[in-house]
């Protein structure tokens, strides 16, 4: 089911992802890393009111967003927003499940309420209102968003947590030894073809998406019509390859790592 190209007039389903964005010390090259990697546009950017977020659009469409790091000490990194109707209302949810927030709710103008919430391990997720921004304008595309995971160590803890806040319905897999579930949207029926998102416990079968060192996470995929050919591209950028492409059941991956560090992947259907 392509969830963005269905909900985008009407908004999303509670607890589907719904935007990206990746935080950076140098958004014009970033701009000039995902311009060629991707073939995105860029807005002018807004101004210091909304902390100088610029989108990117792919043939028109908004399809991610960079932003400057207000703080040096802040990660370079992608992060995911899964949608909700009422942002103030799923913070006190999160709190109450076990989780945090790390930035509290606060609207964006016309656009939205945003904040930014940690699981009980520190994987942090954005909740994200639309109000007129619903999100994604284009998604499961080449060049846009199409898939998430958290990355956990301790999935008793973890899957109450997800699955308590979005009511998600979920699908068990053994991917090669690797501990993973999917979520659907509440109400959906549960497996591959309705699945928004999923969970993997790290371990040693996992050491080339997340290293023992790492810390809980999401990881955010761009669909791609040639897997080999964007990691080639991204070394070609000055960027780094962290995970070679290879096949998996449902396409072929990669995991990267952009020219300031953020960490991202790409599938290949």
């Amino acid at each position: 089911m392509d969830y963005a190209e269905q909900d985008t007039a009407g908004g999303y389903a509670e607890g589907v992802p719904c935007w990206v964005d990746a935080m950076l010390p140098d958004v014009e090259g970033g701009k000039r890393f995902y311009g060629e990697l991707f073939g995105w546009t860029f807005d002018d950017g807004a101004g210091a009111e909304y902390g100088y977020y610029t989108q990117a659009y792919d043939e028109g469409r908004p399809v991610a967003a960079l932003a400057p790091k207000a703080d040096g000490r802040m990660p370079t990194v992608w992060t995911v927003y899964l949608a909700t109707p009422d942002a103030a209302a799923l913070a006190r949810r999160v709190k109450r499940a076990g989780g945090s927030m790390v930035r509290e709710v606060l609207p964006v103008g016309p656009f939205g309420t945003t904040g930014l919430a940690a699981d009980p391990e520190g994987a942090v997720f954005g909740l994200w209102q639309g109000g007129t921004h619903q999100g994604f304008g284009r998604s499961m595309r080449p060049g846009s968003f199409c898939w998430t995971e958290v990355y956990s160590r301790d999935k008793a803890l973890v899957d109450p947590f997800y699955e308590t806040l979005f009511g998600y319905g979920v699908h068990d897999l053994d991917l090669d030894g690797i501990d993973f579930r999917t979520w659907s949207p509440a109400g959906a029926a549960a497996g591959p073809g309705t699945a928004v998102g999923g969970r993997s416990v790290m371990s040693p079968a996992t050491d080339g998406y997340s290293r023992p060192e790492t810390p809980p996470h999401f990881l955010v995929y761009f669909n791609v019509t040639d897997a080999d050919a964007t990691a080639a591209a991204v070394t070609r950028l000055g960027g780094r390859v962290q995970l070679a492409p290879h096949d998996i059941p449902y396409g072929r991956v990669a995991v990267l790592r952009d020219n300031q560090g953020a960490v991202f992947a790409v599938l290949q259907d």
